[in-house]
């Protein structure tokens, strides 16, 4: 009777020692599983960045060859690089170590936006002194898109306490340095941070606004009346209506404007706010790009700066 307890318990214990050993053994299987996934996901990783490096450099020989063809810089929606590229199969085009059982789907779209054709937020203001006109203009367009014009002033305002402060004067002292700083608007999301503005406002706005950084010559971006939208248009001109803004961007599709000459004369004697600020050439182009590659996605938009020279240069990129 001992000996048969005995026997028991040498195969209860051989049963936990087998089921122990296997618990490990798949454990380890498991581990290397999911290593071997993290090395396939960063290798799809890695292979969509490279093809959203060939299409960003492919979006700016574009913009480069249509700013040299263009001429006197003017910059249209009939330029080639208002063409649009529709989700393209990408199988064809790249040499790739083919997996076992892995199915290969990879396809890339994207567009070119003039960033130009949108209200430059900066205009709000002169360094840290106020641009009544163009409160008027950026209340005009928040008018026309059914939003409170009454933060336009609100915004200017805040813009203007993010504005670094005028160079001291040799033999003056500094003033003191502000105790909290406020957040820089840098991209229209930003405008959060004010209050009055809500994610639907901002959706609102992302299609006819816009923050962008002064050309390297210096100069800041002003409104391509040969490119913006007719909410734009109508709110840079004294008392037009969008109707009439709808009418002036039809009739920009048969014959653009050469000069700012071309453009008042279609005006119907009123006037731009600023037209100091408005230009019939872009300097700055968003480069938006939709990659797929087997379970990896990546979508991003880059601002470009071309120069007048023609050459580009990529600001800053945005992935997610």
């Amino acid at each position: 009777m001992r000996l048969d307890k005995q026997r028991g318990v040498a195969v209860i214990t051989a049963l936990l020692l087998c089921t122990l050993a296997v618990s490990i053994v798949a454990s380890l299987f498991w581990q290397q599983q999911v290593q071997v996934r993290s090395m396939e996901n960063q290798r799809l990783q890695l292979q969509t960045k490279w093809i959203l490096r060939g299409a960003l450099d492919w979006a700016r020989l574009v913009l480069q060859t249509a700013g040299q063809q263009s001429a006197s810089g003017v910059t249209t929606l009939n330029d080639v690089w208002n063409t649009p590229l529709a989700e393209t199969r990408l199988d064809q085009y790249i040499e790739r170590e083919r997996v076992e059982g892995e199915v290969f789907d990879a396809t890339l779209s994207g567009r070119v936006i003039d960033a130009s054709s949108r209200y430059n937020l900066r205009h709000l203001t002169r360094g840290q002194a106020p641009n009544p006109p163009h409160e008027k203009i950026y209340a005009n367009l928040l008018r026309i898109l059914q939003i409170d014009p009454a933060l336009a002033k609100r915004t200017a305002d805040y813009i203007r306490t993010t504005e670094p402060p005028p160079p001291v004067p040799p033999g003056q002292s500094a003033p003191p340095a502000a105790k909290s700083i406020p957040v820089a608007i840098k991209r229209v999301e930003d405008l959060l941070v004010i209050p009055g503005y809500t994610p639907e406002i901002i959706a609102k706005l992302r299609e006819f606004v816009i923050v962008l950084p002064d050309t390297a010559a210096g100069v800041r971006q002003g409104v391509n009346v040969n490119t913006a939208p007719p909410e734009v248009l109508a709110a840079v001109i004294e008392n037009f209506t969008l109707a009439e803004a709808q009418t002036l961007a039809e009739s920009r599709k048969q014959a653009y404007f050469r000069d700012m000459s071309f453009f008042t004369a279609r005006l119907t004697g009123k006037n731009p706010i600023d037209a100091a600020t408005l230009t019939i050439g872009s300097e700055f182009f968003l480069v938006q790009s939709r990659i797929r590659l087997d379970r990896a996605n990546l979508d991003s938009e880059a601002l470009v700066e071309r120069q007048i020279a023609g050459a580009t240069t990529v600001v800053t990129i945005r992935q997610n």
